[in-house]
């Protein structure tokens, strides 16, 4: 027993260790930006500095230890859960159970709050319910879909239509705010239990187009929100929003630097817990009527539960007290001195941020393992990469040209849509899925910051403006994943029909090369 012990921890070990790495190779690059910037354009100040640096260390220690609790806990909760409801097939069932799952784990999640607190024209708890019913709504008709086999890019179709056309009823200034509310809800806690979710349920179809379907259900989760805002946007009809500018907090000592972090530790281990407590519920009230895990699994879970836990409040506290007063500091810093780098800035910044984010790593391992190997990390990452660099240059051209977020969305989701009637439906759902995944907290701390404060210092509107560029991080990786997804069919085709010019060995050959094989 002691050895079983020793070996699983030293396993433990070993993937914390490489989740760390993974951690640290996609903050580097973002914290390099920042050091350059800092030295050159945009002189910081050094408390800021220093808030900064600790930041980004809280920042990957968070990242690996989520990761890998994710892993150990997220993952698998959600695939037994999935299964294990639909596998009866009672429908009357599994419909209330996924709808209060969505709700649960929607009403905690932590950049909700955020965007929340910048609408003051709406109580946060009437945005935040509506946006968590929202969010239930859509998880059951996602469930549906997957059990009755409806075709993914026709029910996105019949949904954005529907946005589209309740979004010319919406008050203007509104549009943006409801938009970006699709973005932030699907986090670091719902992302990683949702997709794990549509593994399950795929998985008790045992039909060919089952590996299809086993993506798709954060997408249509994520289009809940835009939906329930703009209905609340049209009865509330808000038309202003007092934005207060993050400072960061001036520390001249190291016991105040320390004593600012315990703050935001106790702070967020209390948002982070609430958040969790829920999914936790459900793991033990699964694992008492069902006991789907065996008593190793169940302790692994466990210690998972506890893993996501600390990870979360590493990163959260990190990227709140280091990343979010920075961002906000560049974005006006850089619109006073040299505007026009700003879209520069956003292109360099979206091609590093998103790999940063806790999320994107849990979908790029679930993509490649679903895909046994065919759709890889690396490729995934890439075409996240690109898509949110294009984003945040878009994000910031709106910024210094008042450009309407319609001109850009419209033919966006255009496109996106018509790319998922002509690419296999596995990458569809992987595309959509992925316009959740990448607008997780790095976006909501950091980019939304430094928006605002590029969009102040230009003296522009924030709500018509600022806002929005959540959204169209969500919007870019829906079309660069598919055009992975047809670059994909282009190497298929040119294989086969490699293969299909091949000459057929004659008879004689192969009797002679049966005959050299016996």
């Amino acid at each position: 027993m002691t050895a079983i012990r020793k070996a699983i921890r030293t396993q433990l070990k070993d993937q914390l260790k490489e989740k760390t790495k993974e951690a640290l190779s996609s903050v580097l690059p973002i914290s390099a930006v920042v050091l350059v910037l800092s030295a050159t354009l945009t002189p910081i100040s050094t408390d800021m500095l220093l808030l900064f640096i600790l930041g980004a260390m809280l920042l990957i220690a968070g990242m690996g230890v989520f990761s890998l609790g994710a892993d150990m806990a997220m993952t698998p909760l959600g695939q037994a859960l999935g299964a294990r409801v639909t596998a009866s097939r009672k429908i009357y069932l599994a419909i209330p159970v996924f709808f209060l799952l969505g709700v649960l784990i929607t009403v905690a999640e932590p950049d909700l709050t955020v965007l929340a607190d910048q609408v003051p024209a709406i109580p946060n708890p009437v945005l935040i319910w509506t946006v968590a019913v929202g969010v239930g709504l859509l998880l059951t008709v996602a469930l549906l879909r997957t059990l009755f086999r409806i075709p993914l890019n026709l029910l996105l179709t019949v949904l954005y239509i529907g946005v589209f056309a309740l979004s010319l009823f919406a008050p203007r200034d509104f549009l943006a705010v409801a938009f970006d509310s699709g973005g932030v809800t699907t986090g670091p806690i719902t992302v990683p239990f949702i997709l794990a979710l549509g593994v399950g349920l795929a998985s008790i179809r045992g039909d060919r187009d089952a590996q299809d379907d086993s993506f798709g259900m954060v997408a249509i989760a994520s289009v809940g929100p835009i939906l329930a805002v703009l209905l609340l946007g049209i009865c509330f009809n808000p038309s202003t929003a007092n934005y207060e500018a993050p400072v960061a907090d001036t520390v001249s000592t190291s016991q105040e630097v320390f004593r600012l972090f315990g703050h935001g530790l106790q702070e967020y281990a209390g948002e982070v817990a609430t958040a969790l407590l829920p999914i936790f519920a459900v793991f033990l009230l699964l694992q008492v009527l069902t006991r789907c895990f065996q008593k190793h699994a169940f302790i692994r879970a466990v210690v998972g539960f506890v893993y996501t836990l600390i990870g979360l409040i590493l990163f959260l506290t990190g990227v709140n007290v280091g990343f979010l007063p920075t961002g906000y500091y560049l974005g006006q810093t850089l619109a006073q001195s040299m505007p026009q780098l700003l879209i520069v800035l956003g292109l360099i910044l979206g091609w590093f941020i998103v790999q940063a984010e806790p999320a994107v790593h849990v979908l790029t391992e679930q993509v490649e393992e679903v895909t046994a190997g065919a759709i890889s990390r690396r490729a995934m990452l890439y075409s996240l990469s690109a898509g949110v660099a294009i984003s945040i240059g878009l994000a910031m051209a709106r910024i210094l040209y008042s450009i309407p977020l319609y001109a850009i969305v419209v033919p966006g989701y255009a496109v996106a849509l018509i790319l998922s009637f002509i690419v296999p439906p596995i990458f569809t759902g992987i595309a959509f899925d992925s316009g959740g995944v990448a607008s997780g907290p790095m976006t909501a701390t950091f980019l939304l910051p430094m928006g605002m404060g590029a969009c102040m210092a230009l003296g522009g509107d924030i709500l018509t403006d600022a806002f929005g560029l959540v959204a169209l991080v969500a919007m870019t990786p829906l079309i660069t994943i598919q055009l992975l997804g047809l670059y994909y069919m282009r190497v298929v085709a040119k294989q086969e029909k490699e293969d299909a010019a091949l000459p057929e060995p004659a008879d004689d050959e192969l009797i002679a090369f049966d005959e050299e094989e016996s």
